[in-house]
């Protein structure tokens, strides 16, 4: 019970210590670049970009606010594993995306050792500490108190001091988004501080796009926005689960294809569409037996949106249907698809 206590003590008091107040100082952000206090909105801001993110392991953990550090050793799927390198990760990947619709399971050794948003390394003794650190995180998450992921400031950056007089008192350069943590977390509540813009950052995802900052009303609206695009990608995320779900639990015919404005469901009203939980594909003719089943693949992913990728050989009139498509609408009766390179063509699956 005494590490129980220590571990979720240490990950709260990280993760909250931006929440104390001072009355005295204007936590007003935005009015003077130099009324930034410890308690202010950029302050939080800062601290929560700066967090380690251990997020990238979360297939495994289901923890973004901790990673498990090398070695451990799990269980998936009743298969044991021991991982030693992130190279490691792609052994978990693989049993996890065998199917794509069985309950997985993942069972960790202990002790094992984790790394918290604040940097510090402990370890887990058993599951009911382990518990404890997902309590913490769930928390965090909860109160707009974990970390901020999708935007990574590029270092170095300068930070100016001042007294509460709004006097300068010295200058300090950041390297590092674990430097930037330890200074705002233990940033003086008798001072004052701003950031020397413009500075630049970078948004996480596919593009990795980088923006410049010019005040800190730029970087409160660069972060308001990517928590949006966030919320949107994990929405996508849970729809495409569910998609996945509906398609392996029934049997389909084509309702609708159409392309250059002409449907042709006719060529396919022979067909069923059977969609295998291994991401595998069978188009059956049902009146007459005596023709091959068409094989296929098929993955759903989600960006913003969600897309059902389908890929048939074999068949001439199939492979039409092989595509990128965006899924428009869906539910567990009917599938509303858009090719992503032609929004004229198009294709409506209905469940039989």
């Amino acid at each position: 019970m005494k590490n129980l206590k220590l571990l979720t003590a240490i990950l709260l008091t990280s993760i909250m210590s931006f929440t104390s107040c001072q009355d005295e100082i204007d936590n007003e952000n935005g009015q003077n670049p130099n009324t930034n206090s410890a308690t202010s909105p950029t302050a939080n801001n800062l601290e929560r970009s700066s967090m380690y993110d251990g997020s990238f392991d979360d297939f495994l953990d289901g923890v973004s606010c901790s990673s498990i550090l090398f070695p451990l050793t799990a269980t998936i799927n009743n298969t044991e594993i021991t991982l030693i390198s992130q190279a490691d990760y792609q052994l978990v990947l693989n049993i996890l995306g065998q199917f794509t619709n069985d309950d997985d399971s993942i069972e960790f050794q202990f002790p094992l050792t984790v790394k918290l948003s604040n940097y510090t390394e402990v370890q887990v003794t058993n599951q009911t500490e382990y518990d404890a650190l997902i309590d913490a995180c769930e928390t965090a998450e909860s109160e707009a108190e974990d970390a901020i992921n999708c935007i990574n400031i590029d270092f170095p950056i300068t930070i100016l001091t001042y007294d509460l007089s709004a006097e300068q008192t010295g200058s300090v350069v950041i390297e590092s988004e674990q430097q930037l943590y330890t200074y705002m977390n233990n940033f003086d509540d008798d001072a004052l501080f701003s950031i020397n813009y413009p500075i630049t950052a970078t948004l996480t995802g596919e593009s990795n796009t980088v923006i410049e900052l010019s005040s800190d009303a730029d970087l409160q609206t660069a972060i308001t926005n990517c928590l949006e695009n966030d919320e949107a990608m994990e929405e996508a995320e849970e729809n495409a689960d569910t998609l996945e779900s509906i398609l392996v639990d029934g049997v389909f015919k084509v309702e609708s294809f159409i392309s250059a404005s002409v449907n042709t469901a006719n060529d396919y009203a022979d067909y069923t569409i059977d969609f295998a939980n291994d991401l595998s594909c069978t188009a059956e003719n049902t009146v007459n037996t005596t023709i091959n089943d068409i094989e296929g693949t098929y993955t759903v992913a989600s960006e913003l949106e969600v897309f059902l990728n389908l890929t048939f050989t074999g068949n001439t009139s199939f492979e039409l249907l092989n595509n990128t498509w965006e899924v428009t609408s869906y539910s567990q009766s009917s599938i509303s698809l858009q090719s992503s390179t032609n929004s004229a063509i198009t294709l409506v699956l209905t469940q039989i």
